[in-house]
């Protein structure tokens, strides 16, 4: 049975609602007004990957010259074309810094929010399903940082139809591309949290996913594809196999969960 007996009414909750919305809001935008004044900090991480000297390129370099090959260095200008659009670029990427930052607090307000009406095992539940999504959140976010966006930012950025057009590749293509990868790799490893969801609900079962297993490889490939567009096979692999091993994991948590629960 449930902790706590709820007897508010419908105004109530909203109020609660409210303040919880204009504690979240606040704290966001204290820590996106810190980070916009931290401006070399935020921006020699954010534009990291640009560099052949970042550390994904550089395990790059290790692994061509162990297997007896080399790894060309390339150099990509970024250009501003907008008279204030750096300044927007700082203020948006600073808002974004800040609520990535604010994340785990707003996870924190809205599992007060919701846990008074919660039974003692849903609140188990919601609390691992909340701490769990949150992990993978946070590894599909550092994953697409480190692997995902460098390989497809060095592909696109030395590719050329010909060596008489250079590619200059505005700051706002940069960030949002940024964004976007993070936010996509971010949802995919939330794969096994879902998984372990729909199974507590009944609506998958682990002879599912094995049947359709095949299926799901081909979708795999094609997202890898779509969000690495590059020919080589060692780069699409490398996008590949987190996603398949999410799945494969996937599989074994479904398992587990239908096996408690038999």
């Amino acid at each position: 049975m449930a902790t706590v007996t709820n007897t508010q009414s419908f105004w109530e909750h909203l109020d609660v609602l409210q303040a919880a919305i204009v504690k979240i809001v606040s704290v966001a935008v204290v820590f996106g007004i810190a980070a916009f004044f931290f401006k070399e900090e935020l921006f020699s991480i954010v534009l990291a990957p640009k560099d052949d000297g970042f550390v994904t390129y550089r395990l790059l370099d290790s692994m061509a010259a162990w297997a007896g090959g080399a790894v060309e260095p390339f150099s990509v200008r970024l250009i501003n074309t907008g008279l204030a659009q750096q300044f927007i670029i700082h203020m948006k990427t600073a808002l974004c810094a800040g609520v990535l930052c604010t994340s785990p607090y707003i996870l924190y307000q809205l599992f007060r929010f919701v846990s008074p009406a919660l039974y003692d095992n849903e609140r188990r539940y919601v609390t691992r399903m909340v701490e769990g999504g949150y992990a993978m959140f946070a590894s599909g976010v550092l994953v697409s940082y480190f692997l995902i966006f460098p390989l497809t930012y060095r592909f696109w950025g030395i590719y050329q139809v010909s060596g008489e057009v250079d590619n200059l590749i505005s700051l706002d293509s940069y960030i949002s591309t940024l964004v976007m990868m993070c936010l996509a790799m971010s949802i995919v490893f939330e794969i096994p949290i879902l998984s372990w969801l729909f199974a507590k609900l009944g609506f998958l079962s682990a002879d599912f996913m094995r049947k359709y297993r095949k299926h799901a490889i081909v979708i795999i490939l094609v997202v890898a594809a779509i969000i690495t567009p590059t020919s080589d096979v060692f780069t699409l692999s490398l996008v590949v196999l987190p996603m398949w091993t999410l799945y494969e994991i996937s599989i074994l948590i479904v398992k587990q969960v239908q096996t408690k629960t038999a």
